[in-house]
């Protein structure tokens, strides 16, 4: 697209595009193939002017031959912009306010007294009646003081102060309306889904394909620990959902043939072919929205006590304000403690700061279902970890593969990524990358496999039964056995790696011995959180002794368990918290998910099991661990930042009380200062908690 540099200085540039138009949706679009551009930080586009700033640290040229490649046509088939963005409602907001503000001013300018009369009597049938409402359920909320405040005004005859008043409250819905949209709509924004390939079902055998290539009526794959990517129907199986992103029930529901799933849930239990019927994950972003606003688990602490309280002023308000009318018997001083009430601001600042906290949190890589695990993550005293994938990179190698009973290693290697791959874990992983690596093309041979959760997989190859997974699983729980005089070989593998054992017909075919280096950032990260005012972190393990000892020793850890199950961490966890502890657990694999549920605040990482990151309560990036040192900080900063707007909430308000009892302010005038604070500490409490920069690393 032709374009013209308009201004340029050290890595910004702003140009204006010759578009001829440019609508919202086609500003969006712009927006996005701006930002996938390698180099570029930011962009913002300005439909209306067609100008777009471009902030990067990438050679310039890349960036202006990137905008002359530009097209409408060609950015539609290479970037894909989310179904909502906050142009539309920004763009909404803004018709909205200035409409109504002229509005105002042309019944003031050109209507005559009597129609201007009429008009206010209209409009305040709306406010009265809902006062009403509220009074008729026994309950003293805000709209009684509205009502009170419009009804007391046309009483007196004054139709203009009527009107005011009403503008006044007309302009702060408008504009508390805004900032709860536009918060819902960041924080919907982030946890929308992101998932880049699938299983795709064909005649012959299953295929990985990116999600882009798959089409209404495809049949798609879903497995244990999986996430749905796509709304559709189920064809064949049946599977456990969990639902909870979706519903916010923390019981899984049982799908059958027939059985409409959603884009976004999780299998957490059977398997599935799901016949797709929305290939754009169908309303996700709106059930998100509704799960967002609905939700009890957004309610913190600190919410539901603005909440209480907010309610708790109002027959305050209106005992202050008959006491101000039985004291100075001035109607205009009693209209302006009824224009100014508590519960505005704090029912809407507290909330906005959570959300807005939350939507900061997937700024550094941090996704959180609800204010309410902020809450306990400034709250924590005790960190849980899991070893394998969390406290170890989440990407183990393959070092070494014995073999048994005169078996080929490249064949057994084969054999186990064939089943590995279908499951998300590190070390499956590890099998799967090893198998590429060397070349090893591995067709699907095999039966139906089957999951044992923290344990391993089992399936049928070639009418034999194969078993890959863990010692426990593949000797106590199948039977199997070690080929005869290979007894020694077995118990001499060495004791650094990580094993996985692979079984064929109840014998030990292969044991695939798998490296799994600590973090680098692991100790110092630990410390980190020991300063941050954590003052126990715990490892727990189903490695073996010598193994956990090391790690724990290494990491610096306060306590460590070895060959613990899954029960046995959620067992841990739930008797710190009976003990008084506020906990938080992080994990990344299936067997980390009852813990992940029983703690205060459970942490996934975002490499792991999509049924961990499912139940979990808030997912981190598994790129660094100072993640989880930076999320400690941005609760503890949300948390006084809530403490802050309460003092200054009832501070402000009660001066403006003050000066409407002294006559120092008309009732407009503190109406007007009253909406305007509460828009100002609701955009405050949108802003970052962090300075930029501030992130820990």
């Amino acid at each position: 697209m032709k374009c013209k540099i308009l201004h340029e200085s050290r890595g910004r540039l702003r140009v204006h595009l010759f578009a001829g138009h440019m609508s919202l949706a086609e500003a969006d679009l712009t927006e996005y193939y701006l930002k996938q551009i390698p180099g570029v930080k930011e962009v913002r586009v300005y439909d209306r002017t067609m100008d777009a700033i471009v902030l990067f640290d990438a050679p310039r040229a890349d960036i202006l031959a990137a905008l002359a490649r530009f097209s409408y046509e060609s950015a539609e088939k290479s970037v894909k912009v989310p179904e909502h963005t906050p142009r539309a409602l920004n763009r909404d907001f803004e018709e909205t306010l200035i409409s109504t503000v002229l509005r105002r001013y042309a019944v003031k300018l050109f209507l005559p007294f009597p129609v201007r009369a009429a008009l206010s009597v209209f409009r305040a049938v709306k406010y009265i009646k809902k006062g009403l409402k509220a009074l008729w359920h026994g309950k003293l909320t805000v709209s009684v003081l509205d009502a009170t405040a419009v009804a007391v005004s046309l009483a007196r005859g004054d139709f203009d102060t009527a009107g005011s008043v009403m503008f006044m409250l007309r302009i702060g819905e408008i504009l508390e309306d805004w900032t709860h949209k536009k918060s819902v709509a960041d924080l919907a924004g982030a946890m929308s889904l992101n998932v880049d390939k699938v299983w795709v079902k064909n005649d012959v055998n299953e295929e990985l394909l990116p999600i882009g290539e798959v089409r209404e009526n495809d049949l798609i794959i879903v497995r244990t620990g999986s996430m749905i990517p796509l709304d559709g129907k189920i064809a064949e199986g049946e599977a456990t959902v969990n639902q909870s992103s979706m519903t916010g029930e923390s019981l899984p529901v049982r799908k059958s043939i027939g059985s409409y799933v959603y884009a976004g849930t999780v299998v957490e239990e059977g398997e599935c072919v799901i016949r797709v019927e929305k290939t754009s994950g169908g309303g996700r972003y709106d059930r998100i929205v509704k799960m967002i606003e609905d939700s009890e688990k957004l309610k913190s602490t600190a919410e539901d006590r603005a909440a209480r309280l907010a309610d708790r002023l109002v027959p305050y308000t209106l005992g202050g304000t008959a006491l101000t009318y039985c004291l100075t018997r001035n109607l205009t001083k009693t209209l302006a403690v009824l224009m100014v009430d508590f519960s505005c601001a704090l029912k809407l600042s507290i909330p906005i700061a959570v959300l807005s906290g939350m939507r900061e949190c997937h700024k550094y890589r941090v996704s959180v279902k609800g204010g309410r695990f902020l809450e306990a993550v400034a709250k924590a005293d005790t960190v849980v970890f899991d070893k394998t994938g969390t406290l170890t990179y989440a990407k183990p190698r393959v070092a070494e593969i014995v073999t048994f009973g005169g078996r080929a290693e490249n064949d057994m290697l084969r054999l186990a990524a064939c089943l590995e791959e279908h499951y998300p874990h590190s070390l499956a992983n590890a099998v799967v990358e090893e198998a590429k690596a060397r070349g090893l093309n591995h067709e699907e041979y095999h039966s139906s496999v089957e999951y044992v959760v923290a344990h391993g997989i089992s399936s049928m190859v070639e009418n034999k039964k194969v078993v890959i997974g863990s010692a426990h699983f593949v000797f106590e729980d199948e039977g199997c056995k070690i080929p005869g005089g290979e007894e020694e070989k077995y118990h001499t593998l060495s004791g650094e790696y990580s094993h996985l054992y692979l079984a064929i017909s109840g014998e030990l075919a292969a044991v695939i011995c798998i490296a799994d280096p600590l973090r680098a950032e692991a100790k110092a990260a630990i410390q980190a959180l020991h300063e941050c005012g954590i003052k126990r972190v715990v490892m727990m393990t189903g490695d073996n002794e010598r193994t956990a000892a090391a790690v724990a020793s290494a990491v610096g850890v306060d306590k460590y368990h070895a060959e613990v199950l899954p029960e046995d961490k959620a067992d841990y966890i739930r008797k710190a918290k009976a003990a008084g502890h506020k906990v938080i657990m992080i994990g990344d694999g299936v067997n980390d998910s009852p813990a992940l549920s029983e703690a205060d605040a459970g942490i996934a990482i975002g490499t792991g099991a999509a049924i961990a990151k499912e139940i979990a309560d808030i997912t981190i990036s598994s790129e660094d661990l100072f993640e989880l040192v930076t999320l400690r900080k941005l609760s503890e900063a949300l948390m006084a930042r809530i403490d802050r707007n309460y003092r200054f909430i009832v501070g402000f308000n009660l001066g403006l009380i003050i000066c409407g009892v002294t006559g120092v302010m008309l009732p407009t005038t503190s109406a007007l200062l009253h909406n305007m604070s509460t828009l100002a500490i609701s955009l405050q409490s949108m802003t970052n908690l962090l300075p930029e920069g501030q992130e820990v690393s």
